[in-house]
């Protein structure tokens, strides 16, 4: 009983990791890629995807201010040269990143 118990618990555990597995490094930061999923929509959201570069860094402030930005950005937020840091995690390709296809990502 114990050991069906123990080996439940551990495919519990091995599940989350798995889970949260695969980050995305900006800059020598690492970022969930459940994280920059969900900045891509906010900047979706806000009309800012697409736009050049002087218009991301003015829309950093409203994107930083937004109350369902991850938590793992708000050190961006309040660092120089952040914005250009979201605006390339805004840009990071999914579709090739949940493959592992891209440098940027890892931890498959």
């Amino acid at each position: 009983m114990k050991a069906a118990l123990a080996t439940i618990a551990v495919l519990i555990l091995a599940l989350g990791w798995t889970s949260e597995a695969v980050q995305v490094e900006e800059n020598g930061l690492f970022f969930s890629l459940e994280a920059v999923k969900r900045l891509q929509e906010l900047t979706e959201t806000s009309g800012s995807a697409g736009h050049q570069s002087p218009r991301l860094r003015a829309s950093a402030d409203s994107l930083c201010a937004n109350p369902m930005l991850p938590q793992e950005f708000l050190h961006l937020c309040r660092q120089r040269g952040g914005s250009a840091s979201l605006a390339r995690l805004a840009m990071v390709p999914m579709d090739v990143c949940e493959i592992c296809a891209f440098a940027a990502c890892a931890g498959c």
